[in-house]
């Protein structure tokens, strides 16, 4: 059946992850910043940030570490009835029952590499969290906005999450992924990345919303071989509590993956962390926010696309 239009996407909300051991995913989720905010059994845990999404996590046991998906919310019901009745195997709207927040649900398969994704509407927001957050003037070489006598004092902690900001995959096929995407969402390039022979490989996928400012991207994919999850991307709230963040990551024996170091394409502060796992988790800061305006910007794949400043890029990081 045709769609009688897009889907709307309004946000990225959560993602979902199956894990071969709870008890170490779990010790890692609390050490990367997340806040336990309901557990239904001891073998499904929802998790969340300090911002308003009621959960930007679940954890699941299972026998196989996996990908669960990710969650968008979307506009109105009706688009969760475009969904269920057009997109690839996709179910029917369902109640999500034991889920912070409430609300309904449609999941489809990726019609591509055949991972599932969720789409979401009339979930209750969350009330922030009341978390003790930096907020001190920066001093310039000739500015100094900070006031004499008051200092810059921090407590030593894990990088609280302020939200889930976006996620990636490897797929079989970019062109295939790309018309599928484009076609049924609200979705616009901000980057695109060609080969040598000018062929699209990567696409920074950030969500149409007019006039509203939304982040660079909240949906990535590039070619190769075989698919696989990249990661998942999660804001905290500055560059200090990042840095604290990744030392206790580091203090706790953790394995970093890449960063601290700043990202070209949206800017950002990134560092990449793998989990128990295997999953890589970022913590970003500092992204670049566009409007509907900007028309996608084409470059070249190369080392130089990927990172401004920090460590040069490890070789897993592009398996």
């Amino acid at each position: 059946m045709a769609a009688p239009r897009k889907i709307m996407l309004k946000r990225i909300a959560h993602v979902y992850y199956k894990y071969s051991d709870m008890k170490k995913a779990t010790t890692f989720l609390d050490d990367f910043g997340f806040t336990e905010e309901k557990k239904v059994s001891d073998d499904k845990i929802y998790y969340r940030g300090y911002g308003k999404e009621p959960w930007v996590l679940c954890a699941i046991k299972a026998d196989k570490a996996e990908f669960g998906g990710v969650g968008f919310v979307v506009e109105s019901e009706e688009d969760l009835k475009i969904a269920s009745e057009t997109l690839p195997k996709a179910t029917k709207i369902y109640d999500l029952e034991d889920a912070p927040g409430g609300g309904k649900g449609v999941t489809f398969y990726d019609p591509v590499d055949g991972y599932p994704m969720h789409l979401v509407y009339g979930q209750a927001p969350a009330e922030m969290l009341d978390i003790p957050l930096p907020h001190e003037p920066v001093n310039y070489p000739t500015e100094k906005n900070r006031p004499a006598n008051k200092f810059q004092r921090f407590q030593k902690r894990p990088a609280p999450v302020h939200k889930l900001g976006h996620f990636g995959v490897r797929t079989v096929s970019f062109a295939k992924s790309y018309k599928f995407y484009s076609e049924h969402f609200n979705l616009l390039a901000s980057d695109l990345i060609h080969d040598a022979e000018g062929i699209d490989r990567t696409v920074f996928f950030r969500l149409d919303r007019g006039q509203e400012e939304v982040d660079h991207h909240c949906f990535f994919f590039a070619e190769g071989g075989s698919y696989k999850v990249h990661h998942s991307s999660f804001e905290t709230h500055d560059f200090d509590t990042q840095v604290l963040g990744h030392d206790w990551l580091r203090e706790k024996g953790y394995k970093n993956c890449w960063g601290v170091g700043r990202h070209v394409l949206g800017s950002q502060i990134f560092d990449y962390w793998y989990d128990p796992d295997g999953f890589i988790m970022e913590h970003y800061v500092d992204g670049d926010l566009i409007t509907s305006e900007r028309p996608p910007n084409r470059s070249k794949a190369g080392p130089g696309s990927l990172h401004v400043w920090g460590p040069e890029v490890p070789g897993d990081f592009l398996d």
